[in-house]
């Protein structure tokens, strides 16, 4: 007989046993149960693998109006805009790509790439430009549309930039393949992204008013010393905590909030959790 003490199976493993036997006879698993298969075999692989596979899993289930930059954030240009002005626009924002449009903004031509612009100085040094020939078509989305299919076009299409549209036409907001790849591997910074993050920035809309982009991170007493006001934080330290509370859900990126005389958008989330929140001071009336 062997008197060797048996190592104690936990409940976890012999879930997993069950669930590769199941494999085994050729029964698939729903996404829940991989999920739960992750959470009961660390240590087969890292954390940040394991982040990347329910990413993976995640984007499956995710749509474009949960992950869309909205449309008070986008940084456009106008077909109408001088080249002096297109630059500036370039130069100040850091990004590669922007959504070109009427100058109603209600509607788009398409989107012009930042490395286009060196054709033209190549070509001339004229500051005219006929914006016209440098535009590239533009994707349109619904805001329903699944992230996991939108990585499959944005691939196949090489266009890495979406316009997202509501059931009615109207413009929503944008996505890029960096936004939905984010959603997988996490925050991807490049050479333009601020290293040191601040938690309240003071901004400026394209219309030239004013308004703050604040870390759902932000401790509420922080917030309250910034902007001078008394937000109750007895049973919540964070902004975003806060505001999830006012929601009574997780809400969706663009959706907004009033209360206690700010204006909350809701800029960017990430799986279950607020990261960005644009506010406005709001004159009650």
């Amino acid at each position: 007989m062997n008197s060797k003490k048996q190592p104690k199976i936990s409940e976890g493993i012999l879930r997993l046993f069950g669930r590769i036997k199941r494999a085994i006879k050729g029964e698939p698993f729903n996404r829940r149960e991989i999920q739960e298969l992750l959470q009961n075999t660390r240590g087969a692989i890292d954390s940040v693998e394991e982040k990347m596979v329910s990413g993976v899993l995640d984007v499956a289930e995710t749509q474009a109006r949960e992950v869309m930059i909205p449309r008070s954030q986008m940084v456009v240009i106008e077909n109408t805009n001088s080249l002096r002005e297109i630059l500036e626009i370039i130069v100040s924002s850091g990004h590669s790509r922007f959504p070109v449009m009427n100058k109603d903004l209600e509607s788009f031509v398409g989107v012009l790439l930042a490395k286009d612009l060196l054709r033209h100085f190549k070509d001339t040094a004229s500051d005219d430009i006929d914006i016209k020939r440098y535009i590239r078509p533009l994707s349109v989305i619904p805001e329903s549309k699944r992230l996991n299919t939108l990585l499959k076009e944005f691939r196949d299409s090489h266009n890495h930039m979406a316009i997202v549209v509501d059931e009615y036409g109207g413009i929503s907001g944008l996505l890029t393949i960096e936004d939905v790849l984010e959603e997988i591997v996490g925050e991807i910074d490049d050479e333009h992204d601020t290293i040191e993050i601040e938690y309240i920035q003071k901004k400026k809309s394209n219309d030239g008013s004013e308004y703050y982009l604040v870390l759902a991170l932000t401790k509420v007493e922080d917030f309250n010393d910034y902007f001078k006001c008394k937000l109750e934080h007895s049973s919540y330290d964070t902004i975003g905590g806060l505001v999830v509370h006012e929601f009574g859900r997780l809400p969706r990126n663009g959706e907004k909030l009033i209360f206690s005389g700010f204006k909350f958008s809701v800029i960017k989330t990430h799986l279950r959790r607020i990261e960005v929140l644009s506010v406005k001071s709001v004159i009650a009336n």
